[in-house]
């Protein structure tokens, strides 16, 4: 059992001495779990969250179960659970979305706790209208970013939620009796906002950054999208989070095909539902992807990034590096790219180098707004 934890890569996504492929509360889900996952029937088992596969390949691995429905918000990670399966030998696993088919019929769910209530709330409501009514949650993060409340969010889907003690600064929620339907909630995901100062509506699923709220970086880059010079050919919206820029492109340029990408597929699945609502569905493709890794080099003409400068809690501006240099591959000489960044970061040299000459387009304390264009 530790030699496969131990054994276990981030790869594909960043690496590094201070970022980790299992946790302490990878480790604890796997014991509170363990007398649930012995004889475990094929097909009962359902993960969700596994960040790089230590739930997936520890509960295989020690329990020799099959069937295993895995769901992971984000790419890399999936990525990385198939490449760990495959350089470990282990199978018995196949990855959904966050659907009914996910989680149909389960009898155990192991549940790396999101952060955002939200989120929460969306895998809680599924498991209580689709798994087995014998279903056991076993749900587990970090003790600093766990608060009561995740406990009542927990406990309006099903009936019985109980604490469990912490050990190494992890803590598990074991849930379980799913409430009828007259007692949940009403459907809410995803939800849906008008922004009448933007013309937009937002549309979003419980993982998604910012809901159906506009961060204030993407309010930034918005201010300045019409001063855009790009009208035809193609753009991306790399990053797309809930489609916000994608949509407002699309309808400033109508002469330009956009492609709106993330690798996020609670963003991916928000954005689809705000590119229907805004009608510009003909205009605007949705894809889920690591980056820019589905498109070709030097095939686009103007990029849109709002790049995030956090892996989970860990500071880490490499991220943002790479998607600078991922859209340096696909600009075609002379393409642009347009960006917004917190400010304190000073990314400017970065894009100077990876990219091309860059102007500043605006600055103030929290946020720069900077265009530059490909060599």
């Amino acid at each position: 059992m530790s030699d496969v934890l131990d054994a276990l890569r981030r790869h594909p996504d960043v690496e590094a001495e201070n970022l980790h492929a299992v946790d302490a509360t990878d480790r604890l889900l796997l014991d509170e779990a363990a007398s649930l996952l012995t004889g475990a029937p094929a097909g009962s088992v359902v993960v969700i969250g596994d960040r790089y596969g230590a739930l997936t390949l520890g509960a295989i691995a020690r329990h020799g179960i099959s069937g295993v429905r895995v769901h992971q918000d984000r790419l890399t990670g999936e990525r990385a659970l198939h490449a760990n399966a495959e350089r470990l030998g282990l199978g018995g696993f196949t990855s959904h979305g966050l659907t009914p088919d996910l989680v149909a019929g389960a009898r155990v769910v192991l549940l790396q706790l999101p952060r955002a209530l939200d989120a929460l709330d969306e895998v809680a409501a599924l498991v209580a209208e689709h798994a087995h009514p014998g279903v056991v949650v076993v749900a587990g993060g970090r003790v600093k970013h766990m608060t009561t409340a995740m406990n009542d969010v927990l406990a309006r889907h099903l009936g019985r939620v109980e604490a469990r003690l912490a050990r190494q600064k992890s803590r598990a929620l074991v849930a379980s009796s799913p409430r009828p339907a007259a007692e949940r909630p009403a459907r809410r995901w995803p939800e849906r906002a008008e922004h009448p100062d933007l013309g937009l509506v937002v549309c979003a699923h419980g993982g998604a950054f910012a809901g159906t709220g506009v961060d204030i970086g993407t309010r930034a880059l918005l201010r300045h999208l019409d001063a855009v010079p790009t009208t035809t050919g193609t753009a991306v919206d790399l990053g797309c989070g809930t489609g916000v820029l994608a949509v407002a492109l699309a309808r400033l340029r109508p002469g330009l095909d956009v492609v709106a990408t993330d690798e996020s597929a609670a963003a991916v699945a928000s954005a689809r539902a705000t590119v229907d609502a805004n009608d510009v569905a003909d205009r605007v493709r949705v894809t889920r992807a690591a980056g820019a890794d589905d498109l070709p080099d030097a095939s686009v003409d103007l990029v849109l990034l709002n790049p995030p400068f956090h892996v989970g809690a860990t500071i880490a501006p490499q991220v943002a590096h790479d998607l600078f240099a991922q859209a340096a591959r696909v600009l075609r000489p002379g393409g642009k790219l347009w960006a917004v960044w917190n400010s304190h970061l000073r990314y400017r040299p970065v894009l100077e180098r990876v990219v091309g000459p860059t102007r500043q387009v605006r600055r103030d304390p929290k946020f720069t707004v900077t265009a530059s264009v490909r060599r």
